[in-house]
């Protein structure tokens, strides 16, 4: 998927190059461990092993979920405050209550 399908809803976030790699180098290693759970899957590798698999998944998506909302409140949220765009403290909230589902 190109960046321009990718990011169809019209916003953007302009990343530094290192935040980039650093978010795509975590996606890229959670990915991996996905794919690592689907062969336990297929094989039938017993269920703790996988659920043991499927919790260091949820860890690496919290810790990538962590560092983008880190980025996230420094950068956007801050720039956003500070041009009078109080409406992002809102979708801040909102996206908080997601993510503490």
């Amino acid at each position: 998927m190109d960046k321009q399908n990718a990011c169809q809803c019209g916003r953007e976030t302009v990343r530094s190059e290192e935040e980039r790699k650093r978010l795509v180098h975590r996606l890229n290693r959670i990915e991996g461990q996905i794919r690592g759970i689907r062969g336990m899957v297929e094989c039938d590798a017993y269920c703790t092993d996988i659920l043991t698999q499927s919790a260091a998944v949820s860890a690496a998506m919290n810790s990538f979920n962590k560092e983008l909302l880190n980025n996230h409140i420094r950068g956007c949220v801050s720039r956003d405050i500070r041009e009078g765009h109080d409406e992002v403290v809102d979708e801040l909230l909102d996206i908080l209550q997601k993510l503490m589902r």
